[in-house]
């Protein structure tokens, strides 16, 4: 009798650790049963392609997903129509989920491997339908996990509109969205399957606008001032300005308007910048700089200037007591593996960007874990990692070697390739709210960590300044 009750005791002993595995594999499963679901959502989104501000359409549809899976929704914050907040449950910890959904301008791509327009105005080079949606079906994930074993704890998704230029997380930041919030969670689509610590550009942009006087070019251009003159004037100091900055800046630009006609000496010019570097004091420098450079082109060139500030990030700011742990569930969560008609479409993919073999090996495995980062862009994902401890990782949605912003990165993301990625996120992200919940001292350790790092006397000030949403600079 004592024999068997002991036998019992070690037997109850070890009982309260299989139900915490058993109750991830089945969020798992529920998961993988409601893919079709999620790529469904995805490819619409996909199809709708609405750029920054513009996401009516999109916002709407990862709102009513969210809804009907019992979710409350508080649609236009931030005084953004299309920046919403779901949110399920009560109580510590509050777990927030970012979703994007906005295309990019010019890359309209049909799902096929190879150049062909499907010509509408914008396409999701950078894959925000599948972000948006896999932080949806994560968020609904934690959700049914929260509910079904009687935790407690909230989890909010956050619908993030216009990241690329726009800037839609720096309102949300500015306006104490994420005041309340312990963790945020976050990922974004690419060509491998990585959760290494991060590095994003700190970013200033502004659209620069020179005002001169109309003329015949050619019977009284005495009588003209040209405001694309100073347009390229303007770039031509900026470009000159390019030796005595700090090598990692980087300063790029667009002429958005340069006139209607060559005989018409143009009264008005716009050109668009962006200024970066990995600290923002040094993006403060380098903007302050670019802006004397267009007021003296405008003086020299007998013209006028405005400029309006249209986006403006902080670097990100890496928390590395969450990043390994998300590491560890990526790891868990595994790459993909394609199908034989992925893998031609993928080899086709492959060759048009100039590789002479497919490297299956970043899409089937996940990289290594690295604590150090190069930064090569920018993400309002940034200032929500100064206000919140953030973590994010990369799954491999589009064909390995695929640069972002490219049409092969549009084409990848209408197929089965990129779904699938879409949903070793949100398993991945689903993983790691988990751990969460039930780690509540992870929460503690993070929060103590983004003190140290951001500094005592930090204070958050907004690089854009206190414009209102720029709701039109895709217009």
């Amino acid at each position: 009798m004592k024999k068997i009750l002991t036998f019992c005791s070690l037997l109850f002993l070890t009982i309260p650790l299989l139900p915490a595995q058993e109750t991830r594999d089945v969020v798992l499963k529920e998961l993988n049963d409601k893919t079709q679901k999620y790529v469904d959502v995805a490819h619409t989104i996909w199809n709708f392609a609405e750029m920054g501000y513009q996401e009516e359409k999109s916002s709407a549809l990862l709102q009513s997903t969210l809804k009907d899976a019992g979710f409350s929704i508080t649609n236009g914050i931030a005084r953004i129509p299309t920046a919403f907040m779901a949110e399920y449950g009560s109580g510590y910890p509050v777990i927030a989920i970012l979703g994007e959904y906005d295309a990019l301008p010019g890359l309209s791509q049909e799902a096929v491997p190879e150049k062909k327009s499907a010509g509408k105005a914008a396409g999701h080079a950078c894959g925000h339908h599948l972000f948006g949606t896999a932080s949806t079906a994560a968020a609904i994930a934690v959700k049914d996990w929260l509910k079904s074993n009687n935790k407690q704890g909230t989890i909010r998704f956050y619908g993030c509109p216009a990241e690329e230029g726009g800037s839609g997380k720096v309102y949300m930041v500015r306006e104490g969205v994420f005041n309340d919030v312990d963790i945020a969670l976050h990922w974004h689509p690419g060509a491998q399957n990585a959760a290494s610590a991060g590095a994003a550009l700190a970013n200033k942009s502004a659209k620069f606008r020179f005002h001169g006087v109309s003329a015949h070019a050619a019977g009284a251009p005495e009588r003209g001032r040209s405001a694309l003159d100073g347009v390229e004037a303007m770039n031509l100091m900026v470009n000159m300005m390019r030796e005595h900055i700090p090598q990692e800046t980087r300063i790029h630009y667009v002429i958005t308007d340069g006139g209607k006609a060559p005989n018409v000496v143009p009264d008005f010019a716009e050109v668009y910048y962006y200024a970066r570097h990995g600290k923002r004091d040094v993006v403060i420098d380098i903007f302050d700089r670019i802006v004397k450079a267009a007021e003296g082109a405008a003086l020299g060139t007998g013209t006028t200037m405005d400029y309006e500030m249209i986006g403006g990030t902080h670097e990100l700011l890496p928390n590395l007591t969450l990043q390994k742990i998300m590491h560890d569930n990526l790891s868990k969560v595994g790459g993909v593996t394609y199908t034989d008609e992925e893998r031609a479409f993928a080899e086709q993919i492959s060759k048009s960007l100039g590789y002479d073999k497919l490297d299956m090996e970043r899409a089937t495995s996940v990289q290594p874990y690295q604590e150090e980062a190069r930064a090569y862009g920018s993400t309002d994902v940034g200032d929500v990692s100064f206000t919140v401890p953030t973590v994010g990782m990369g799954a491999a949605t589009w064909v390995p070697g695929t640069p972002a912003h490219s049409w092969q990165a549009v084409a990848a993301g209408g197929t089965s390739i990129g779904t699938k990625g879409m949903m070793v996120a949100a398993k991945t992200l689903t993983m790691m709210a988990i751990d969460l919940y039930e780690n509540p001292e992870i929460v503690t350790k993070a929060k103590a960590e983004l003190e140290e790092r951001r500094g005592s006397d930090f204070k958050y000030i907004p690089l854009l300044g206190d414009r209102p949403p720029a709701l039109d600079y895709r217009k």
